[in-house]
């Protein structure tokens, strides 16, 4: 399974307006050039990212702002900012119940996953958007 590249692209949006904000006017076409992608799919992120509270967008004068600063944001933030399904598996809405395996699937495997899910979401939490953005500096 693999989720869309809209996390990649809004932890790549926020690099970007972490990275610049002070010295460029970020819009929507500066980051749709970094990302390389058009700049519709960037307005549509940015504005989830500002529905979550992780960016602010300025009317009239333009341009993208972090709402917070980049060591309070975590990767765990960007990716429920943006994805809607925040399940990584989605399980199979109607097991044969007249099977062995069908009638205990739930039983079997939804602590199982509840525990990867929880274990991906702890490692997210402990990245922050500043602790990438002190990696790609040392690029």
């Amino acid at each position: 399974m693999q989720f869309s590249s809209r996390f990649t692209i809004a932890t790549h949006t926020l690099l970007c307006i972490a990275m610049f904000q002070e010295k460029y006017k970020v819009t929507s076409n500066f980051l749709a050039s970094s990302i390389n992608v058009n700049p519709v799919i960037i307005r549509n992120i940015l504005g989830q990212l500002s529905a979550s509270g992780l960016v602010e967008i300025k009317a009239g004068v333009g341009g993208a702002y972090l709402a917070k600063p980049a060591e309070e944001i975590t990767l765990l933030d960007i990716f429920k900012a943006v994805e809607k399904e925040e399940s990584l598996f989605h399980f199979h809405e109607n097991p044969n119940l007249e099977c062995p395996i069908g009638q205990t699937i739930h039983f079997v495997m939804d602590s199982k996953i509840d525990k990867i899910q929880l274990a991906m979401e702890n490692e997210m939490a402990q990245t922050t958007l500043f602790q990438l953005l002190e990696e790609a500096d040392k690029k």
